[in-house]
């Protein structure tokens, strides 16, 4: 029975690099589908990992309608087994809802990949309805990393070299160092909640007034 599944994980855990590796193993087995994508980091209508993996895929925009497009595909006499679609987050709650009927009405598997909470760790609007949606919810099991050294939870933007919690909610960036004015860095809760980026960590590390460790300070 065709599924949708919901690939989920903070930003440096993996998500483009498995959905071209699913994609690429499918067609493997002779089964034909469709690539989707939005606003990757590469540019339009291309889904790229930082590992350099890179296949041209459909730009998806807040008008396109995945249910006439597939369907489009198949009355053109094209195979569609499957459907990959990256950077599930970006698309709109309708988009999902097109989705979950292609995999009902169409017995096709649709694997979608995302992050699950923005900046300001709200959940994104396509995020949200696939867990309401999706058959199955998967964490992704490669752990991204905070600059501590634990495993890294939120998203964090960064413009400048300081850490920012209001602003919209897409903005297209990278957690490369130096790929412009806006930056992502994932960190754990425990310094995301701090606004403790590796950056800042780094200052303070620098700076005469600071200890070398965290002080817990005590009433009385």
């Amino acid at each position: 029975m065709a599924e949708l599944v919901f690939f989920s994980g903070t930003m440096d855990s993996g998500k483009s690099t498995l959905a071209l590796q699913m994609e690429h193993n499918h067609r493997a087995r002779g089964k034909g589908g469709l690539l989707f994508t939005k606003h990757d980091r590469a540019g339009e209508a291309v889904v790229s990992s930082r590992l350099g993996l890179s296949r041209r895929a459909i730009e998806v925009t807040d008008t396109l309608d995945f249910w006439d497009t597939v369907v489009g595909f198949v009355t053109e006499g094209h195979r569609v087994d499957f459907v990959v679609c990256d950077e599930a987050q970006f698309y709109t709650p309708r988009q999902i809802e097109q989705l979950a009927r292609i995999v009902d009405e169409m017995g096709v598997d649709v694997f979608a990949f995302g992050i699950m909470a923005d900046f300001r760790t709200e959940l994104f609007p396509g995020s949200r309805r696939l867990v309401e949606l999706a058959d199955r919810v998967q964490v992704l099991q490669v752990e991204a990393l905070c600059w501590c050294g634990v495993r890294a939870t939120h998203n964090a933007r960064v413009i400048d070299g300081e850490m920012v919690i209001e602003g919209d909610q897409v903005v297209v960036g990278d957690t490369a160092k130096g790929s412009g004015v806006v930056e992502y860095e994932v960190l754990c809760r425990r310094h995301y909640m701090r606004r403790m980026t590796s950056h800042a960590a780094r200052a303070a590390a620098l700076s005469p007034d600071v200890l070398p460790f965290d002080v817990a300070r005590q009433d009385g």
